[in-house]
């Protein structure tokens, strides 16, 4: 009874084999028991892959095996054009031309001024030597490097014939995953061979593997291919500089049509600015530390306090006070203005998928795009100085704080929401009460890589005349000025530090303050 029923399964599996492989059912069907009886390495041997390599892959819809070996192959294919047809020594010998005509020339100044007397007859002599000598040296290494032909040709086979013995060991075990796979969904998994795939993965060879061989054996001194390649539209004149131009007048015409809403953010940056210079910068240092010891003393309590006093008197006796606390300024108006806006359309997008979908690639763009790049049209709409400095930070500091709310608002349990409405909550109380509770330590986490990606911003901002520490960083790098590039960048680093503890440290309070009370 249980060999029938093994006779059976047997049969059951070599039909789901024959459907799968279409071809040489027989063959597979052994070898794909042989490597699901296995308890160490099959030994199951393709001859079929070995000799066909990728495209054996590509054919049965094994396009991450045709990729892999297909970029393995071109470097074996590479050492072996280089050895049989590359001319190794191509620019050593064009140098040694180079140093002989020059060695002649020197050798028929040094005749000519032999004849005419000249006392400066033999500098030319013993120029003319030297450079043979230095002939010689190159004529050596071209000599070698030609030597060296053979030895790469003969790795570039054997790497060929070792990627083929690969294939041959792997392609089994690699088709009897995706049998496997077509298994469990056969509508989504390819099976059998076909010739189309064999022709695209044919074509994908034609399109890849002779232009390599060209670039890394003759292209570098062969011009045969220069008017084919010189054909293509790759020249700057041709799309480069009409599209900058025409970028240029949009951007001269915006500026314009408007600079009274350009004008109108500048002020109201500079007027939070101008406050916190006068609180930070214009009273006495020794009162700004005082006060500002005291508040993170009450908000996060003695250990950030010390750790406040110590970062601040830090800033005080090395003479960076001033600068120090512009870079604060622009630091926590950055920052503020970032939760300001971040953390409302954070709360938006996490309870509106469609509006956070529409504005998930301006986060990634925000996010990505080089800091240089993003301060071109800064400048040439908001010009330069510290607002604009602000406004970039601002662009790249924000999306931290957008993105970690709405994950904090989708992050609420939907039983806890449905609870809340049970009791009668209105919107307002659900999300003031419930969802941003809730969502506060992911809220936090956006705040807290907020501030960061703000001090990141602080040297690249003083490009734009932004000033405080970010300049003293500037002038350092200009002028090589180690110490002093140190000396700054630990006061940016201790600025934002402070910054930081007090605002998590104030949530940690408020948090085990909250759990106490219940």
């Amino acid at each position: 009874m249980q060999h029938t029923e093994s006779t059976e399964g047997s049969g059951r599996l070599a039909s789901s084999v024959g459907n799968f492989v279409g071809a040489r059912q027989g063959y597979y069907d052994r070898e794909f028991e042989k490597i699901q009886s296995a308890t160490r390495f099959p030994w199951s041997w393709n001859t079929a892959a070995a000799l066909a390599g990728p495209f054996w892959g590509a054919s049965r819809g094994l396009w991450g095996f045709f990729w892999m070996f297909l970029v393995l192959e071109v470097l074996a294919f590479v050492q072996i054009g280089r050895g049989w047809w590359g001319d190794l020594g191509a620019d050593k010998l064009a140098r040694l031309e180079r140093l002989t005509a020059k060695s002649d020339e020197f050798m028929a100044k040094y005749e000519a001024a032999k004849l005419a007397g000249d006392p400066d007859a033999a500098s030319y002599l013993n120029r003319a030597e030297n450079l043979k000598k230095v002939a010689g040296r190159v004529a050596e290494e071209a000599a070698l490097a030609a030597q060296g032909a053979t030895t790469i040709l003969l790795v570039g086979l054997a790497l060929l014939m070792a990627l083929r013995v690969v294939q041959g060991f792997y392609a089994n075990m690699r088709y009897e995953k995706q049998y496997l796979n077509w298994r469990a969904n056969p509508d989504r998994t390819v099976a059998g061979a076909s010739w189309m795939r064999a022709g695209i993965a044919g074509l994908l060879w034609l399109a890849i593997v002779p232009l390599t061989l060209y670039r890394f054996t003759i292209g570098k001194t062969d011009p045969a291919l220069e008017p084919f390649v010189a054909g293509l539209p790759i020249e700057k004149r041709l799309y480069y500089a009409p599209v900058s131009d025409w970028l240029d007048a949009g951007f001269d015409w915006l500026s314009i049509e408007g600079a009274g809403v350009f004008n109108g953010v500048v002020a109201a940056i500079r007027t939070i600015l101008n406050g916190l210079e006068t609180v930070l910068v214009g009273a006495p240092w020794p009162v700004v530390m005082t006060v500002i010891v005291v508040i993170a003393w009450r908000l996060a309590g003695p250990r950030v306090a010390i750790f406040t006093g110590a970062a601040l008197a830090y800033l005080a006796l090395f003479g960076l006070w001033e600068t120090s606390m512009v870079t604060v300024a622009l630091l926590g108006a950055a920052a503020f203005l970032c939760v300001l806006f971040g953390i409302p359309l954070g709360i938006w997008f996490g309870k509106n998928q469609r509006a956070y979908n529409a504005a998930l690639p301006v986060l990634d763009f925000m996010q990505t795009m080089p800091a240089f790049v993003y301060l071109i049209p800064i400048i040439a709409f908001f010009g330069t100085g510290k607002p604009p400095g602000v406004l970039a930070t601002l662009v790249f500091g924000m999306p931290p704080v957008i993105r970690l709310t709405a994950l904090g608002i989708r992050g609420v349990p939907e039983n806890t929401k449905e609870a809340a409405n049970a009791f009668g909550c209105t919107r307002w109380t659900l999300l003031k009460d419930i969802e941003i509770p809730l969502a506060m330590p992911s809220i936090m986490t956006g705040v807290n890589q907020t501030i960061l990606m703000c001090l990141s911003m602080v040297v690249i901002a003083s490009l734009i005349g932004a000033k405080g520490l970010g300049q003293d960083v500037l002038v350092a790098l200009q002028y090589a000025a180690k110490g002093q590039g140190m000396l700054a960048g630990l006061a940016i680093l201790f600025c934002a530090m402070v910054i930081d503890r007090i605002v998590q440290g104030h949530y940690k309070r408020s948090t085990a303050r909250y759990r106490m009370g219940r």
